[in-house]
């Protein structure tokens, strides 16, 4: 469908989409069809900083439970609080928590929260965590108005919570958004996304995304391009991924699935066999790669089907939080937490081939660590 005719459609049927699609489960890996061609050798060639992935703890997870962190059916705050200082300072090793947050931010740097709303109220990134990452950033010397809740849509953020009432002072904002009439689309019938993207930044992948009127407005773009959000390039300069642990059939959506498909434009297309190529290969691209310095997982209650979206018989409580600045690493203890959830529940008898080719990609690519033999992995349970 031609430009002019997706304003055309979009004008013919009201001047808001309310339309905010739940992407796809992980497909899975057949090793006998051949991948189309991408760009991810520009990025591989792109020199690395001192701040890039696996980051200051490569191959190292901390990981807190509170059987408690659950009071009248939502995480508490107090108890999220010491569950996230307590993986903190496993993490960096440090006995002061203003110590350990300095090890990855200061207050020169403008944060970004990277959360996942996608799933609405019930099963979106926390408030306990999301506040309790906030005062503890506080704490360490970073002003609220140096950090930024965000991720691709708008609708979502607001939907979840994520609003100017809950977190004022700290800026709140989606790389795709309508207007107050509810329009996605400006004077010049242009999305109002455009001006949130960076053209000069881009994953491409050698298939055409063809939308509808109806998704287009979620995509900005069609097209073999899928470009970063000047989020990233732009605004921020360090990322705190915050993902929820839940599942993608009989894989994960966490930490590297949180950021690529959270931070580029045309992401149907890349929902076939190129998922797990997506998960990995975005985040090589320097605003991701060279930015997130932590990934803080939202384990206190997830899900073990029928992810990323919230089906209510599928919600748990694991209780958990991680941390670690090794998404891989990170991604990959995520991984055994919800599979053996899976495998307990009887959805499946054992690991399925191929689920966690995104991790061994990532590992290739040297964003971290995807050996489990190689990750250094510390437990604690806090009692109440």
């Amino acid at each position: 469908m031609k430009r002019r005719n997706f304003f055309r459609s979009l004008a013919l049927g009201g001047a808001s989409v309310a339309f905010s699609p739940i992407v796809k489960a992980a497909p899975a890996v057949h090793a006998d069809k051949e991948k189309p061609a991408t760009n991810i050798k520009d990025a591989l060639a792109i020199p690395r900083n001192e701040h890039s992935m696996p980051g200051k703890y490569p191959g190292k997870v901390a990981r807190t439970t509170h059987p408690g962190c659950i009071v009248d059916g939502q995480p508490s705050e107090g108890i999220a609080y010491e569950m996230l200082r307590n993986s903190i300072l496993n993490l960096t090793g440090k006995s002061n928590l203003k110590e350990a947050w300095l090890q990855f931010v200061g207050p020169d740097d403008v944060i970004g929260l990277k959360v996942n709303p996608i799933a609405g109220k019930l099963l979106s990134t926390s408030h306990a965590l999301t506040q309790s990452i906030i005062n503890q950033l506080e704490e360490a010397g970073i002003s609220r108005k140096n950090i930024i809740i965000w991720d691709r849509r708008e609708a979502d953020l607001k939907e979840s919570g994520f609003t100017p009432e809950n977190y004022p002072d700290i800026k709140i904002i989606g790389t795709e958004y309508p207007d107050e009439n509810g329009s996605y689309i400006n004077a010049e019938g242009k999305f109002y996304g455009e001006e949130r993207i960076d053209k000069e930044q881009y994953f491409s992948v050698d298939i055409e995304g063809e939308y509808d009127a109806y998704t287009m407005p979620f995509m900005i773009n069609g097209g073999k391009n899928s470009y970063f959000t000047k989020i990233c390039t732009e605004m921020v300069t360090k990322i705190i991924n915050v993902p929820v642990l839940k599942n993608a059939g009989t894989t994960i959506t966490c930490c590297m699935k949180n950021l690529a498909f959270g931070s580029i434009t045309n992401t149907a297309r890349l929902h076939g066999p190129m998922w797990h190529d997506t998960c990995a290969s975005v985040c090589a691209f320097p605003p991701l790669r060279d930015k997130v310095v932590l990934n803080i997982v939202d384990g206190m209650i997830g899900c073990f089907d029928g992810g990323p979206a919230a089906n209510p018989q599928f919600i748990c409580h694991y209780n958990t939080i991680l941390a670690g600045s090794d998404a891989v690493a990170v991604d990959r203890i995520s991984y055994d937490i919800v599979i053996a959830k899976r495998i307990e529940e009887g959805l499946q008898e054992e690991e399925k081939a191929g689920a966690r080719t995104f991790m061994d990609m990532a590992q290739e690519f040297q964003l971290g660590v995807a050996d489990k033999d190689k990750i250094e992995l510390i437990e604690t349970t806090l009692q109440a």
